[in-house]
């Protein structure tokens, strides 16, 4: 791929610069006559243009933008198609948000790629992918619900978010919300005052959310009303209050939640008091579906969390029906399944095989709701002994992160072509993990 070095080519040319400037923010790739058709550039920061911003304006499809280390006090907006932003070096390119601005990256354009850097210190969050106007715009902030009106659901189709690490944000690390056919791997979430990783409002989501670390969050991972070819595999969820949460919610659209296959997983640990507190106050819970329909968990290891490690119960009106708990390994948790219904509503057709597994809510679920359960019965309701959740800490506060892997050959590779729809694994193929899954690159143990 071509280096440009803007400000040279402008010394010499004296019109380039003012002809990039011209071209940018196309999101169609078309050739407008003042560069060669289908030839990309890598615009370097902040050799060829001074600040992220200015170097993501001139890009037009198919360009890198390409970051040296250092701190960046910005917030980048990316609205130009199938660019990628890139880092040099994943723990030394910074975008430090300094607690005054809600974002550090936002992406509304399709086919982007943000790979191999640091956002750290926004109030609400760190990467937001989103096909929603008013969550781009940081409406209506840290109370949720930003398309609760009558307007369709606008997707932003296709998006990658790879070797990142997003640390003390005040809402989410990674947020992709009204988004699909997108992928999250690679990447490492701690200190979100309310998710680490969060999908919301999708369907069909078409999204992967792998190889991922998120610790010392309020919440792991979040799906809300995420549905349909969602895949959470391979991810470490530990050291959390909750590690993963899969749920429907009336703030957003595209209720209820179903669909979703949680698979080949470490959920462990997730009672870590130096943590951020979110409002609804969950402790000491692996996973936690409150609400959301005909979703897989197989082969997780659920290990270690001082509550339960799988709780099913209901959202206000919307009951958890027909999930599945296939094949997965539980230990030391405080319950391994427990099931509550407090209110009136209760779920259906939930059911169990071939776990490992002590302990049920109410007792001998392995037996009573064993899979498959095609009259979908209702499932049974019991209560257990909670332990009191401590007082969590500001999310600045938060321990910082171990310096995290980096994207293979970042400053020789061009640019990252997105898939229009990325491959979805195999659920077959996904295997029980090892309690070390990811462990270079974590703070917290799995005890």
């Amino acid at each position: 791929m071509p280096r440009l070095r803007l400000r040279l080519m402008a010394a010499v040319f004296g019109t380039l610069a003012p002809v990039l400037v011209g071209c940018a923010g196309g999101d169609d790739g078309s050739d407008d006559g003042r560069r060669p058709s289908g030839e990309h550039v890598t615009i370097n920061v902040p050799a060829d243009a001074p600040t992220i911003s200015a170097a993501v304006s001139l890009a037009r499809p198919g360009d890198l933008v390409l970051v040296a280390p250092g701190t960046y006090h910005e917030s980048v907006k990316i609205s130009t198609a199938r660019i990628t932003l890139r880092g040099a070096s994943r723990d030394k390119v910074v975008i430090d948000g300094r607690l005054r601005q809600p974002n550090g990256i936002v992406v509304t354009a399709p086919g982007v790629a943000v790979e191999n850097l640091t956002v750290e210190n926004n109030t609400q969050n760190g990467v937001l992918v989103t096909g929603s106007a008013k969550a781009a715009a940081g409406m209506p902030g840290q109370s949720g619900g930003y398309d609760t009106g009558d307007e369709p659901v606008t997707f932003l189709k296709s998006f990658l978010v790879s070797h990142v690490t997003a640390t003390r944000n005040g809402l989410y690390g990674i947020y992709a919300f009204s988004a699909q056919n997108g992928v999250i791997e690679h990447s490492y979430t701690s200190g979100s005052a309310d998710s680490g990783i969060y999908v919301g409002q999708c369907k069909p989501c078409r999204i992967v959310v792998r190889d991922n670390i998120a610790e010392l969050n309020a919440v792991g991972y979040e799906g809300t009303n995420a549905s349909g070819d969602m895949y959470v595999a391979g991810n470490r969820l530990v050291g959390n209050r909750v590690g993963l949460t899969t749920n429907s919610d009336h703030q957003e659209k595209l209720l209820p939640q179903r669909d979703a296959v949680i698979a080949g997983n470490l959920i462990a640990a997730n009672q870590r008091a130096a943590t951020p507190e979110q409002a609804d106050g969950g402790w000491g819970i692996g996973i936690g579906v409150d609400g959301g329909t005909d979703n897989q968990f197989v082969r997780n290891r659920v290990t270690g969390n001082s509550n339960a490690g799988l709780v099913i119960t209901a959202t206000a009106d919307l009951p958890p029906n027909g999930n599945r708990i296939l094949d997965n390994t539980f230990a030391a948790n405080g319950v391994d399944i427990g099931w509550t219904f407090p209110t009136a509503t209760k779920g259906r057709g939930n059911c169990l095989r071939g776990n490992d597994l002590r302990t049920t809510v109410p007792a001998r679920l392995a037996t009573t709701a064993s899979c498959p359960r095609p009259a979908r019965p209702s499932s049974p309701s019991g209560t257990w002994a909670k332990p009191s959740a401590p007082g969590g800490i500001p999310f600045t506060d938060v321990a910082a992160p171990k310096r995290q892997p980096q994207f293979p050959n970042a400053k020789t590779t061009g640019a990252t072509a997105v898939p229009a729809v990325p491959a979805l694994p195999d659920t077959a193929d996904i295997r029980l993990p090892s309690a070390s899954l990811l462990a270079a690159g974590a703070r917290v143990g799995t005890s």
